[in-house]
């Protein structure tokens, strides 16, 4: 663990892999320390801002006691996906399996929010199961809203028209972000998912 300034009001907690960060993450937010102000995990890093001395918040962070695959256990929401995309019979190519054998997997797999980031609202989902899933060699320049894809170990939804480069296997007519509601994302980290097969168009 290495821990860089980060600004005059922050800290980046450097760690060995996203593992680590989860477990590091669910200790530091069970029991955070004084004058945190947020805290943001990503793939590697725990990014930790604070209201006091920075000095002070080091030695809370060097002190946090992390057990290695806990995570937040947070509330779960279901998504509803009808599978049809674009890259869903690649994805069955590439896992040696049927189309139909693909949805069986992700819907049967309890996805849980490791971090944000991309995009507002855009959440990286890892499950216990086991996807290594390829970006695409030639990304796409638009990606609608509410596609639902796989990009190696993780799954995710567009929460807008973007570009990308992650397999699409579906999409779902739920809006993942949204500024008029509150809160705007419906991905954070420690949140549960569960995506549920609305069928085939």
């Amino acid at each position: 663990m290495q821990i860089l300034p980060s600004g005059d009001r922050a800290l980046l907690v450097e760690l060995d892999d996203l593992d680590e960060v989860l477990g590091y993450y669910a200790a530091l937010t069970a029991d955070p320390p004084a004058d945190v102000v947020d805290v943001v995990p990503a793939a590697r890093t725990v990014l930790v801002t604070t209201s006091g001395s920075l000095d002070v918040l080091a030695r809370a962070l060097r002190a946090v006691k992390a057990t290695a695959g806990s995570q937040v256990a947070g509330d779960l929401i279901e998504i509803p996906v009808v599978y049809d995309g674009e890259d869903l019979d690649d994805v069955a190519r590439l896992l040696g399996c049927s189309a139909a054998e693909v949805v069986a997997r992700h819907t049967a797999d309890e996805w849980t929010v490791a971090f944000c980031g991309f995009a507002p609202g855009f959440g990286y989902l890892t499950s216990s199961g086991t996807w290594d899933i390829p970006r695409r060699e030639s990304p796409r320049t638009k990606v609608p809203a509410g596609a639902v894809a796989l990009a190696g170990e993780f799954s995710g939804v567009y929460p807008r028209e973007s570009p990308g480069g992650w397999q699409l296997i579906g999409r779902t007519p739920v809006r993942i972000f949204d500024s008029d509601r509150d809160p705007a994302a419906l991905f954070h980290p420690g949140r549960r998912v569960r995506f549920v097969d609305a069928g085939r168009g």
